[in-house]
């Protein structure tokens, strides 16, 4: 699993900058204050629920939570080279396929959710944030505030983010690339 020091002291950094205890962070994600305390001593991986609840919590993108993994920013960089963050317990896979750099306004993101699978989130990191999802292989069952999108290889579906929403697998694995734009 590609998990760091660095992350979880990032984590932690983000929570004690704006004041949280465990307990107030845990109220507020619906992480349990042990769960949270844990991947802040780098003891396991947040899922990839679990930082979906702590960017809506901090109103920022997963990519910002996955930043400290992120080296300066290079306008070229080799599939070798980009960030692989793995979710084992959902069966999840998610590359950042753009060159780093936090200044940027839109970012690529291959996305592998294994077969018979659902990642859930609550609601949005950043509300009003634009999604073009392009499925490369497989089907995926996309909910997107109650919207149901059935994809199929090749389907594309473009939205923007205000509340919950869902990816989902059957007896087919999915691969697709996501396009994440600044909201209005």
């Amino acid at each position: 699993m590609m998990y760091s020091e660095t992350l979880s002291n990032y984590l932690k950094k983000l929570r004690t900058d704006r004041d949280l205890t465990l307990q107030a962070l845990a109220e507020q994600s619906g992480i349990s204050r042990a769960s949270l305390s844990r991947i802040e001593k780098g003891e396991v991986s947040p899922t990839a629920d679990t930082l979906g609840a702590l960017a809506t919590v901090y109103g920022l993108p997963i990519s910002v939570l996955l930043s400290p993994l992120e080296r300066d920013f290079e306008p070229l960089i080799r599939r070798g080279d980009q960030q692989l963050w793995l979710d084992d317990r959902n069966g999840f896979e998610r590359r950042s396929v753009s060159p780093p750099s936090r200044s940027l306004k839109c970012e690529l993101v291959e996305g592998a959710l294994s077969p018979n699978q659902s990642i859930a989130y609550s609601a949005p990191a950043m509300p009003g944030q634009e999604h073009h999802l392009l499925l490369l292989s497989g089907a995926l069952s996309i909910t997107v505030e109650g919207n149901v999108y059935q994809l199929k290889t090749g389907d594309c579906v473009r939205y923007r983010l205000y509340g919950a929403s869902q990816f989902e697998t059957g007896r087919q694995a999915a691969r697709y690339l996501i396009a994440l734009a600044a909201g209005e």
